[in-house]
């Protein structure tokens, strides 16, 4: 099993002397001392709109925004991501879930073949530090970069800016950052994405979201993975979770990426919260018990299926 302590941890060094026992407890409680991350991504009502949320084959629970943060409470993850006025309007009645709060969105409305991406930072760090000084339980922020869009550079000085804010404050940091755009042919080529996960190394991230590789004939997704683990050093790499699969084929891919790819842990949304209530709890203890405790996948099935109990005490 996976485990640091609060020695092991190491913490850049531009965070402010004052705030480096508050940037080691936000990293303990994202992690669960494992130095892993497993992310509940909550941030596609501004990413995907509703049609992630209600349809076919999604369970009626995710109609209501309030599921994500019952999945969130119930369940086992390191940390919550979504926009700062979601978690402002729930955070209270969950002051036990860990936070990081989104920093920019956008919808996909506007297509690539109309115009190449752009994020815009939609609220301040003094915003987030105001709800941490309310009580709301934030650990960290999140921000999303298109790389090889014509407005990468924007995307780049904005998260630069507020990962050194947010590090001098105490707060971890998590970029997600996709390759997209007119000039970019294949958004998941291997070196590609490990390409991505240098520039959040180079931004000072803590962790990087990344979509997994498209697989060739000579080596599978996680194998190609390795490139972008080794890549991004010091910074973890978390693979995006992508749309709904089966939990057999998903907890499969997530084991490989953390043991065969290198990965420091997965940023999932779609695969757990279009689920039922029960189910999706069940899902996030699957998924933690592969990330905190190095459950194989038959185990972590076992988990899904309430065979096996996984608890925050397994991971203790």
């Amino acid at each position: 099993m996976p485990k640091i302590t609060r020695d092991q941890v190491r913490v850049p060094v531009d965070v402010m002397p004052e705030h480096r026992e508050e940037y080691i407890d936000h990293y303990m409680a994202a992690t669960r001392g494992t130095g892993r991350l497993m992310l509940f991504a909550c941030d596609q009502k501004v990413e995907h709109l509703n049609k992630d949320f209600f349809g076919e084959g999604i369970a009626a629970d995710d109609a209501d925004p309030e599921h994500l943060f019952k999945i969130a409470s119930q369940g086992i993850c390191g940390v919550m991501a979504g926009q700062r006025g979601l978690i402002a309007q729930y955070a209270a009645d969950y002051p036990e879930v860990n936070y990081l709060v989104k920093m920019n969105s956008k919808t996909n409305l506007v297509k690539t073949s109309q115009a190449d991406p752009y994020s815009p930072q939609l609220t301040s760090l003094d915003a987030v530090m105001a709800m941490m000084d309310a009580g709301v339980n934030v650990v960290g922020i999140g921000y999303t970069i298109y790389l090889g869009s014509e407005y990468e550079a924007n995307m780049m000085v904005e998260a630069a800016d507020l990962i050194a804010n947010a590090h001098a404050n105490g707060l971890i940091t998590v970029l997600w950052i996709y390759p997209r755009g007119k000039a970019v042919a294949a958004e998941k080529d291997a070196d590609l994405i490990a390409g991505a996960a240098g520039v959040a190394l180079c931004l000072g991230s803590d962790f990087v979201k990344v979509n997994p590789p498209t697989p060739t004939e000579e080596a599978t997704s996680a194998q190609l993975l390795k490139r972008a683990s080794v890549a991004a050093g010091r910074c973890g790499v978390v693979c995006a979770g992508g749309s709904t699969v089966d939990p057999q084929t998903f907890l499969t891919q997530l084991y490989d990426q953390i043991h065969t790819g290198g990965a420091d842990g997965n940023a999932t949304g779609r695969n757990i919260h279009q689920r039922p209530l029960d189910e999706a709890v069940r899902l996030t203890k699957a998924i933690s018990a592969i990330t905190f405790a190095d459950y194989d996948p038959q185990e972590a099935l076992d988990v899904y299926k309430g065979i096996d109990d996984f608890t925050l005490e397994d991971i203790k």
